[in-house]
Parts: C-alpha cells; sequence; structure tokens
C-alpha cells in the first residue's frame, strides 16, 4: 500500500507540474472584450486545456471571476509575447495570444487580427 500511495503522489506531482505548464501571465494594455465579457487591463492569469481546436481558454482577473471561452491551440515558435486584436464599434476584441512556442486563437472571435506587441 505505501508504494501505491508514493506512486499517486508521484502521479498527482507530474499532472500538477504539467497544468502549472498550461497558463502565462498576461499583461493587457487595455480592456478587451472575450465572448460576451470584458478582460479589463491589467496583468491577467490565462490558462488553457485541450489541445488543437477542442481547447478552452480562461482568463482569471484579479477580483474577478473567471471567464472561458473556446479556443484553438496552435503551436508557433513567436519569440515574444504579443496579444492581436481588432477593432469593432469602438470595442477591442481579444483574437489571439502569441507566445513563445504557441498561439492561443479565440474562437468565433470577431474579424481579421492587428497585432500589438507586449
Amino acid at each position: 500500500m505505501k508504494r501505491f500511495g508514493v506512486a499517486f503522489l508521484a502521479l498527482a506531482f507530474t499532472f500538477s507540474a504539467y497544468a502549472a505548464n498550461n497558463s502565462k501571465t498576461v499583461d493587457f494594455t487595455g480592456p478587451v472584450q472575450v465572448g460576451s465579457a470584458t478582460v479589463p487591463a491589467g496583468p491577467v492569469k490565462v490558462s488553457w486545456t485541450g489541445t488543437g481546436s477542442d481547447a478552452q481558454l480562461t482568463f482569471a482577473p484579479r477580483g474577478k471571476d473567471p471567464i472561458t471561452v473556446p479556443a484553438q491551440i496552435v503551436a508557433a515558435k513567436n519569440g515574444t509575447i504579443a496579444i492581436s486584436t481588432i477593432d469593432v464599434k469602438g470595442v477591442q476584441y481579444l483574437q489571439e495570444i502569441e507566445l513563445d512556442n504557441l498561439t492561443l486563437v479565440v474562437r468565433n472571435a470577431p474579424g481579421p487580427a492587428s497585432s500589438s506587441g507586449n
């Protein structure tokens, strides 16, 4: 039974370490619309689950309820963090977040992206 407990703890640690790698704090320079909710300006923890087009993004701004939207994860060597938005009638809609080795694409976001480095 003791071996099972040690193996279980090692497995639990592996999963928690993996989950920790699926998040990044992103600094938004202004508020952006994500789905039907607004992500405020400032540092926001962004986490993702799933793979390919079967993924979800969760935005966790400090002091606010988390926002979860459908997404697509694309492997890409971007090298820097960039946020792409589109302006629709004065509202900035988030389209994608480029991270070092992948791009997080918000599904069902309006129109083509306009990139702004961050």
